[in-house]
């Protein structure tokens, strides 16, 4: 009679066994050569660092992009028009033409600028990603470098060299983008030569601002200082007065006396207005006159401002 096979399964320990039958087979292939990994997948795996397990590296992980997506038909345009550095332009396969649809895409070929078109579904895919609501861009977008700030100096340069009084718009504190881009608009359109923000804790030049300017940051400079209040200093030792906006100014903007000279419009942020520093180093400090509202937002406050400053000049030419 056969003797009864154990139960119990193996002892504890393969003799090599395990390690025999594993001998003349391959190892695992990395992810990029796996044919049935996606496309997309396998170039991002082909990217990561050997070294790392798969995983980048934390510095490569957090490096910002080195371009930014504009969309928006107008701010476009006025980009391509200044001759603003872009690599590529989107335009969406559905898109119906119009002006400034066809002047963008001629501008884009007489300046080498890469013309793609696109599924809509792609570009607000691209949209999405860059940090772009996906209707805001009308069917075109401009892939462009990041914006190239200039020097208060080089600011105070083009100011100084212009036919007219210089005019600069200084932001003190204004974190909101659409501010930035609707004063831009404002100072562009009453003659001020250049935007002067400070380098931390306030708004910079991105996509939102872009659009909400359309286009006017692509012909006004815009300068960045790390310390503002040693800015104004350097631009009053240039002859500049330093005119602060806040409600309890003592001085009416209609009032403005300066308006007429080389000037410095200086708006307050959104919330607490002027910072103390800065106002103590504001020539004078205006208040515009209104009814029954509080306040004024700052992109508000600076038009009205700037409004009156070019009329006031018109009158003394």
């Amino acid at each position: 009679m056969p003797a009864k096979k154990s139960k119990k399964g193996p002892t504890k320990g393969s003799g090599g066994k395990g390690r025999r039958s594993l001998e003349g087979k391959s190892g695992t292939l990395p992810a990029e050569q796996r044919h049935w990994y996606g496309g997309k997948q396998r170039a991002k795996a082909a990217r990561r660092p050997a070294s790392s397990g798969g995983q980048p590296p934390q510095a490569e992980r957090r490096r910002p992009s080195n371009s930014d997506l504009l969309v928006g038909r107008n701010p476009v345009v006025e980009a391509l028009r200044a001759g603003m550095p872009a690599t590529r332009l989107f335009l969406a396969n559905s898109l119906d033409p119009d002006d400034r649809v066809n002047e963008a895409a001629r501008l884009a070929g007489e300046r080498g600028v890469d013309v793609v078109e696109v599924s809509r579904a792609e570009l607000d895919r691209r949209c999405e990603s860059n940090g772009q609501p996906d209707a805001a861009h009308q069917g075109i977008a401009l892939q462009v470098r990041p914006y190239q700030y200039r020097a208060p100096e080089a600011l105070l340069d083009v100011a100084l060299e212009s036919d007219t009084p210089p005019l600069i718009v200084a932001l003190d504190g204004v974190t909101d983008p659409h501010n930035l881009g609707a004063i831009a608009r404002s100072a562009a359109a009453f003659g001020a030569h250049g935007l002067l923000i400070p380098e931390r804790r306030a708004a910079g030049v991105n996509m939102t601002a872009w659009k909400t300017s359309a286009g006017t940051l692509a012909r006004l400079p815009v300068a960045q200082a790390t310390n503002l209040t040693r800015a104004l200093e350097g631009f009053k030792k240039e002859g500049l007065f330093v005119v602060g906006l806040d409600a309890g100014g003592d001085t009416r903007v209609p009032d403005l006396e300066l308006a007429t000279g080389p000037l410095v419009v200086v708006v307050g942020s959104e919330g607490r207005g002027l910072s103390r520093l800065v106002r103590e180093t504001c020539d004078v400090v205006a208040s515009i006159p209104i009814g029954n509202a509080e306040s004024l937002n700052a992109s508000v406050a600076a038009g009205v401002s700037l409004y009156e400053v070019a009329r006031r000049r018109a009158e003394d030419s």
